[in-house]
């Protein structure tokens, strides 16, 4: 995790109030794409685990027939996989049929702090009437690049 301390120690500017202030008006619609990699409900974790291995993503929507069950990422398909739960689906991972998730609508730092608290890279925005009917994701980069984060850096 990255402190706002050492992150401007390592020239990675966050996000803060004056920032929010000042992009008050951006939107989560501003940083939407076309979610490209969604697993079903009903692969097994293991089956997961290596289709996401060459992803460009760390975490992905889970969905059942259409509707969005939930979220994974990474380190939940390997904790699963080492605990003795590869040949079970991805839909045993979840306790319940919340997820973390925003509106197009919704303010470009709740995606943020949303995606932060989650530790995931990629956040499903879902249509006001149905939480469970994905409209498509907002990414970490994508979000980050509204703010003005330039992706190519690399902190030394």
């Amino acid at each position: 995790m990255i402190t706002p301390g050492l992150a401007r120690q390592d020239g990675i500017h966050l996000p803060n109030l004056h920032t929010r202030e000042e992009f008050c008006g951006h939107t989560v619609l501003q940083a939407l794409r076309r979610a490209t990699e969604i697993l079903a409900a009903q692969v097994s974790v293991r089956d997961a685990l290596e289709r996401t291995r060459s992803s460009e993503f760390h975490s992905w929507v889970v969905e059942d027939e259409g509707s969005i069950v939930g979220i994974v990422n990474g380190t939940m398909l390997e904790s699963a996989v080492a605990n003795g739960r590869a040949e079970q689906y991805l839909m045993s991972l979840f306790d319940s049929l919340e997820f973390p998730h925003v509106h197009a609508d919704h303010p470009l730092h709740l995606a943020l702090e949303r995606m932060s608290k989650a530790h995931i890279d990629i956040l499903p925005v879902v249509n006001r009437a149905d939480a469970h009917k994905l409209e498509g994701i907002a990414t970490l980069h994508d979000v980050l690049g509204s703010y003005g984060w330039d992706s190519s850096f690399q902190p030394t």
